[in-house]
This record gives structure tokens, C-alpha cells and sequence, in this order.
């Protein structure tokens, strides 16, 4: 996928080391739990991943993103797909490194994999954010999502239709 100054590369388990030092901040990881994976972990998180989900009928789809200049990677998005009345309905997220923050990475990202979610027959958006991270609440407006009022283990929903 391509937006217009990055890129959306599917995730390899060779992109391990890049995320790493991309996604290392630990400020990156409060809001989502857990400690900043090292190397190693990312390797582990990466091989999950792509290995997807044993749910029938449910897809997990991750990219690496990058500046399309010098093709460094800067974070990732990920979307799960799966069935819903009408048609399928996917469950994004993102994160871009606090290196290239504030400068509408995540936003350029988070559009591009909707509209390929879009291009696919996916008719509903949901993302999940913890009520303190105002930066990915920006992000899910610039999609059109809506706070559902629903509840996700702690973080809030947010909704939309494409």
C-alpha cells in the first residue's frame, strides 16, 4: 500500500529489528500495556502475527510502515477482519514511533489501510483506545469513528462505517 509519503509494506519477521528501535519509547507502550518488546521479542510478535488467527473466518493483517524516502520504518497498522451481519467489519490500530510523531504519520497510515479495507468489502470500523491517549482519539476522528460508548478490556470503542 502507498499513501503519499509513506508506505505500507506486509509484515516480515525480518522487520523485527527496525521495529524495535522504531517502537522502543516506553512512552509507545503505556497507554497499549506491557513493556517496549526488545529484538528478540519482536521476532516472537512478528512470527505470531503471521501466523493469524485460529478463529475461522478471521484474518490478521499487519504492515510495517515507512517513509517512502530512504524506507525507514516508523511503525505499523494492523487490521482484523472478520464476518459481521452485511458483510465483514475489521478492528484497526496503529503506532508510530515518538521520533515521527506530530507530523500526520498516523493519520496518512491509519487512511491507507481503511481504504484497502474499504477496497475489500469491509463495511465497519471499530478501534479500541484507552481514554487517556488523545493522540490515537484524533486518529480515529480523522477516520470518521465515533465513540460507540462500548468497553473493550478498559479502553474505549471507537466506531464507524465505511
Amino acid at each position: 500500500m502507498r499513501a503519499q509519503r509513506l508506505r505500507l509494506d506486509p509484515l516480515r519477521v525480518e522487520d523485527a529489528a527496525e521495529l524495535a528501535g522504531a517502537l522502543a519509547d516506553p512512552k509507545l507502550w503505556r497507554f497499549v500495556g506491557g513493556a517496549a518488546p526488545d529484538e528478540a521479542g519482536w521476532r516472537e510478535r512478528c512470527a505470531a502475527l503471521l501466523e493469524g488467527s485460529d478463529e475461522p473466518g478471521v484474518s490478521w493483517c499487519t504492515w510495517t510502515v515507512r517513509e517512502v524516502v530512504g524506507g525507514r520504518a516508523v511503525g505499523m497498522v494492523q487490521a482484523v477482519v472478520g464476518p459481521d451481519v452485511g458483510g465483514l467489519r475489521a478492528v484497526v490500530s496503529w503506532m508510530v514511533g515518538t521520533a515521527w510523531q506530530r507530523r500526520g504519520y498516523a493519520v496518512e497510515a491509519a487512511r491507507a489501510l481503511v481504504g484497502w479495507l474499504r477496497g475489500r468489502g469491509v463495511r465497519a470500523v471499530s478501534a479500541h483506545i484507552d481514554a487517556r491517549n488523545t493522540a490515537s482519539a484524533a486518529v480515529a476522528r480523522s477516520l470518521g469513528l465515533v465513540r460507540s460508548g462500548g468497553d473493550h478490556y478498559g479502553e474505549e470503542v471507537w466506531t464507524g462505517r465505511l
